[in-house]
């Protein structure tokens, strides 16, 4: 029997594709098939790989929070976060990570174990991003960003409140999943 991952609000899965490539039994815990807030897991969850909205939590929308947390949209998004937490702490897994961008997630979950940009492991952008958890820190592979505009990589040039758009920029990097599975068997 392969280990279990779950890979909760995971979307394209792009972060567990090394451990499917690898024959691991991954679980994508995403919507519309499957919703964290209801999710019951299984028993002997390996590895948990956890993604969850970062819309109303990044710095890049932090003009926003205000009337977001007027509204009630700060708080269904940390239903969200909170549902992952809870499904981690229901698995007990070897090994989990949370990962979220520079935000206000860091008010709540506290310092994170490990900030890193896409460039970090092989990938020529930058996008600095938190992860918090129980994992062993992925090796290095660093290379140089390649700058396309004044605000630095490509997902900055991208802008727009599309979900296309959205959804481009929460892709995991293929370099940073790569050495995190290396670093996580």
């Amino acid at each position: 029997m392969s280990k279990i991952i779950l890979d909760l609000c995971g979307g394209t899965g792009s972060w567990s594709k090394p451990y499917k490539d690898a024959g691991y039994d991954v679980r994508l815990i995403t919507l519309p098939e499957y919703d964290v807030l209801t999710y019951v897991p299984p028993r002997d969850v390996y590895g948990i790989l956890a993604a969850p909205p970062c819309t109303d939590f990044s710095v890049l929308g932090a003009q926003y929070w205000k009337r977001k947390d007027q509204d009630g949209t700060t708080i269904k998004s940390m239903a969200v976060t909170i549902a992952c937490l809870r499904i981690i702490a229901m698995s007990s897994p070897t090994f989990w990570a949370l990962e979220n961008p520079v935000g206000r997630l860091r008010r709540w979950l506290g310092d994170p174990q490990l900030i890193f940009n896409p460039c970090d492991y092989g990938d020529p952008y930058t996008k600095k991003t938190l992860l918090w958890g129980r994992f062993n820190a992925p090796k290095k592979n660093p290379v140089e960003p390649i700058k396309v505009c004044s605000q630095g990589s490509w997902l900055q040039k991208l802008g727009g409140k599309s979900e296309r758009t959205k959804m481009l920029r929460s892709i995991t990097p293929p370099g940073f999943a790569k050495a995190f599975f290396e670093a996580n068997q």
